[in-house]
């Protein structure tokens, strides 16, 4: 995973990547579920499912890459798959997109189990 970005930014664009990230993820969770809530259409189930997975996995960031791809595609099928909140299946799609090429940034879970490690050599 390391491999995918240069850093996991810090500072002011790691508080901006987090802040995308609860921004996205929490839009994802909430309209997933309330998809859930609305329908029993295995169609519709089976990509709310999705989002909503999305949207946790995208709160804390994990699999930050996979998942913001996943979301992306997710979205864009249902762009296709019904008309009324294509706006915001297109907002929810960029930004999935966007956290996927850019990365998670340094207060996630995948910059702790994949980021740079420092090491400390004890002195002799």
């Amino acid at each position: 995973m390391q491999r995918l970005f240069s850093t996991f930014a810090n500072g002011w664009p790691g508080i901006g990547l987090l802040v995308q990230r609860l921004l996205i993820g929490s839009a994802l969770l909430h309209y997933g579920i309330s998809q859930l809530k609305q329908t029993h259409d295995v169609a519709i189930f089976a990509p709310s499912v999705i989002e909503a997975t999305a949207g946790i996995l995208l709160l804390v960031g994990l699999w930050t890459p996979v998942v913001g791809v996943l979301a992306a595609l997710t979205e864009i099928w249902s762009i296709f798959r019904h008309s009324d909140d294509y706006w915001i299946a297109i907002i929810f799609a960029t930004l999935a997109a966007s956290l996927t090429m850019i990365g998670p940034g340094a207060w996630s879970i995948d910059a702790r189990l994949f980021g740079r490690k420092r090491m400390d050599i004890p002195e002799r």
